[in-house]
């Protein structure tokens, strides 16, 4: 069976998971390489969340979309921290001028 690893792009819905699967590919003719994904919809019952890296493997056809089921949860996603900056007023300030006597 193929397996391949990718990260969790969506996690939505109720037991299923959106994968990207990420390969690199030469060009023909200049031979640079580049970057080419691939989404995979996966039946998952570890619970992955978004930004997490997983093992898919192939299996039999689950749904209309699904023909993949997570292995493994390779690696957790930093949790995402709400960072709130204090936000102060921006107020113009007065101008004080020179004045004569």
């Amino acid at each position: 069976m193929r397996t391949k690893t990718g990260t969790v792009i969506s996690a939505k819905s109720k037991n299923t998971v959106v994968v990207r699967v990420d390969r690199y590919v030469a060009h023909s003719k200049y031979h640079k390489r580049y970057r080419v994904s691939s989404k995979f919809h996966a039946h998952d019952e570890t619970g992955a969340k978004e930004g997490d890296s997983v093992t898919i493997t192939e299996t039999r056809p689950l749904s209309k979309l699904k023909r993949w089921r997570v292995i493994t949860e390779d690696t957790k996603a930093a949790p995402k921290t709400a960072t709130k900056k204090a936000e102060t007023p921006k107020v113009a300030q007065p101008v004080e001028t020179p004045t004569e006597k």
